[in-house]
């Protein structure tokens, strides 16, 4: 099994400003810019971060991409399945019937019930169609990173 890229949190260094949020968001916009998206009548995206906040400590927490992940057990349409060749997991909306057993089962909380669908689960992909995620590209205090299997801080060249 392909082992995937995992993103880390550095909580020290949040400073809360949710541009993490805000770039996910925009990444999996029709609009793909900012300024665009929040002109859109509709926003089809929405953010597979969860931003947990509370007093002066703040910081975005991802799908971890589990190795055994509950998720993938757990869905009973096949829905969340893991990518053969880049081993994250990943959430196929079509076959999604709405269960919500993924939003029960994930161990960090990070599977979510979709706003704008009612029955598709949300999640971080990653970004899988960039070469780096966006939230990691954006986030003005470095506290968000990517690291390989191996835990190693992988940088964008």
């Amino acid at each position: 099994m392909v082992k995937p890229k995992r993103i880390i949190i550095k909580e020290e260094y949040c400073i809360g400003c949710r541009l993490c949020e805000i770039y996910c968001v925009t990444k999996h916009s029709c609009a793909k810019e900012i300024i665009k998206m929040y002109k859109e009548k509709k926003i089809a995206s929405e953010s597979g971060i969860c931003f947990e906040e509370k007093g002066s400590i703040s910081f975005a927490i991802q799908c971890r991409h589990c190795d055994d992940a509950p998720c993938l057990e757990a869905c009973i349409t096949g829905a969340m399945f893991r990518d053969k060749d880049t081993g994250r997991v990943l959430h196929n909306k079509e076959k999604c019937v709405g269960c919500w057993m993924c939003v029960m089962v994930c161990p960090v909380g990070v599977v979510k019930i979709s706003q704008s669908e009612k029955r598709v689960a949300s999640k971080c992909d990653l970004c899988i169609d960039r070469e780096f995620p966006a939230c990691v590209e954006n986030c003005p205090n470095e506290a968000i990173y990517v690291v390989d299997y191996e835990g190693k801080k992988i940088t964008k060249e």
